[in-house]
């Protein structure tokens, strides 16, 4: 059976994808881009996302990020989503790699929802198969955000990025529980 004949069968999988997130678009950033002197303001939302990602609430983390890129779209805002969604591809990563699968059975639950269905009709969903589609989805999304952010301010986004690789390489098995802790927010 393939992927495509389970996504159609169970419609879950594409419901996981969009639970994510939709693609913001390019209207976040051309609606009041926050200036680089705002790049570094604290936020409520981005203190937030930092105790979601501690509590391996992901999909709380996500709404977060783009809570804060709505209200204050800046470099740093755009940075931080693409770390979330980074975040949540390492910890994929690591679980796979591990054999560890009702990890990511617990991030599909996660990711899906607080809708009350799920109580009474659970997303049955192969853990391997929605690590390849959460894996590529949040790739794509982290992209697209990291992207945005550079345009914005390359030269914040340089420093903000070469803190999160010392933090990884810090902490390598457990980087997407929190954030480097130069970022203020």
């Amino acid at each position: 059976m393939s992927i495509r004949s389970i996504i159609r069968r169970r419609g879950c999988l594409l419901v996981l994808v969009f639970a994510m997130g939709i693609p913001m678009g390019i209207q976040g950033c051309l609606a009041g881009a926050a200036g680089p002197g705002q790049s570094g303001s604290s936020s409520d939302a981005l203190r937030r996302t930092k105790v979601f990602l501690a509590a391996g609430d992901y999909r709380r983390a996500v709404e977060a990020c783009q809570e804060e890129v709505r209200a204050r779209p800046s470099a740093a805002s755009y940075v931080y989503l693409t770390y979330v969604y980074q975040a949540i591809h390492g910890y994929l990563e690591f679980h796979a790699t591990g054999d560890r699968w009702g990890r990511i059975e617990q991030l599909v639950r996660n990711l899906s929802g607080d809708r009350p269905e799920v109580l009474i009709d659970p997303p049955d969903i192969l853990a391997r198969i929605a690590k390849e589609i959460i894996g590529e989805s949040v790739q794509r999304e982290s992209d697209v955000a990291a992207a945005m952010a550079t345009r914005l301010d390359r030269p914040r986004v340089e420093v903000l990025w070469r803190q999160q690789t010392a933090w990884r390489a810090a902490n390598p098995e457990t980087w997407w529980h929190g954030v480097p802790v130069e970022w203020p927010w």
